[in-house]
């Protein structure tokens, strides 16, 4: 492992910030919420003001085994006590969820880490590849996106933790009909799209009968375009289409996964950038839509902590990283034991200069 951060503590709440908070105005109060509401998930809403506090669906994240169970190559794992933590960085998982239908946890197209650095004034906002061929605990090798089918955020955060040895601090969740709701509350969203970005949310528009029929719901040329909630998420979800290959489609559009999580990162931070101007009139509208719609682990202090300081937050940096990096990572092929229990997957090459890489980018010179 990297050098540990000087200050290696946890994340602790702040409950003297509730006296600071009392004291600023009505309109204040409101603004500073909303904005570290959206800012916490990247623009998907987060929890109601005061009493509203109430609505949020709290969570108890429950530890299990970290280490492999046979297998021999326990050097790849991190022990809890090995975690790199700050007091001056906060990490927070964001996942989007599919719709569970029948199972518990539902997918997540998803995984994205926020990093909160008070020390360098930037938000951090770091992809995990779904593909990524990592342990799960008590569950064996896998695609890191398994981990939550089998056991929601709890166990993707013990994954992510245990490969990449970084310390989750806390975690949201908003499903995609939220996420719908949430844009459209906010009056859509405004991104610079391509021709094929075009066609294919069209395309998926279209094939999932929400288009009333209509092939073509966008007609407009590509440059600057508002989308809508449904929209969006197929911008967000977007990583190509191969011809022929879903429901015989007659368009093919070159992407991956790649792709599709650059994308999502430029729509957290367009919609970030885009509350800067937001008036009183849709931040309460905000704030009166979005409590009930998301679930977190975030205790209501420490909550509060980020809401008094979401001012300052909102005007932070934000940097992109996304894992595993450039160079550290190769597709795996037909007969190697990562084919046959996960079929194709992204095999990170360097395990160690991978964790490096995400603890730099994470917290800087704090690894000195």
């Amino acid at each position: 492992m990297a050098n540990k951060p000087n200050d290696v503590v946890d994340i602790s709440s702040n409950t003297q910030v509730i006296k600071l908070y009392n004291k600023k105005g009505r309109v204040i109060r409101i603004l500073c919420l909303v904005f570290s509401i959206l800012f916490l998930l990247g623009g998907a809403g987060m929890v109601y003001y005061y009493s509203l506090l109430d609505t949020v669906n709290y969570q108890e994240t429950k530890q299990v085994a970290t280490t492999p169970t046979g297998s021999s190559d326990d050097t790849t794992i991190v022990n809890n006590s090995e975690l790199l933590r700050s007091s001056k960085v906060l990490n927070v998982m964001l996942f989007g969820e599919d719709n569970k239908q029948d199972s518990e946890h539902g997918r997540t197209d998803t995984m994205i880490m926020l990093s909160i650095d008070n020390v360098h004034k930037k938000l951090k906002l770091t992809s995990f590849q779904r593909d990524t061929y990592v342990y799960i605990p008590g569950h064996g090798y896998n695609k890191i996106n398994a981990s939550y089918t089998l056991g929601g955020a709890a166990l993707s955060i013990q994954t992510i933790e245990a490969n990449f040895g970084i310390k989750i601090d806390r975690y949201a969740i908003v499903d995609f009909d939220s996420f719908i709701d949430i844009i459209d509350t906010l009056g859509g969203v405004e991104m610079e799209v391509t021709q094929d970005e075009i066609d294919y949310i069209n395309y998926q528009l279209y094939k999932n009968d929400q288009s009333d029929g209509n092939r073509t719901t966008i007609t407009a040329a590509p440059g600057l375009i508002k989308l809508n909630g449904q929209e969006a998420l197929w911008y967000a979800r977007n990583r190509g289409l191969i011809k022929g290959d879903e429901d015989q489609n007659e368009i093919g559009i070159s992407g991956d996964d790649w792709d599709r999580t650059n994308r999502q990162r430029k729509l957290l931070t367009k919609m970030v950038t885009d509350l800067k101007g937001a008036d009183l009139g849709k931040i309460i509208s905000i704030v009166n839509s979005i409590g009930p719609k998301i679930t977190t682990n975030l205790k209501k202090d420490e909550i509060t902590g980020l809401v008094s300081n979401a001012l300052t937050y909102i005007n932070y940096e934000v940097v992109q990283n996304y894992v595993p990096n450039e160079g550290l990572w190769y597709y795996n092929k037909p007969g190697d034991e990562s084919w046959d229990n996960a079929g194709s997957c992204i095999m990170i090459a360097d395990m160690e200069a991978q964790r490096v890489a995400l603890a730099e980018f994470v917290y800087e010179d704090l690894m000195q």
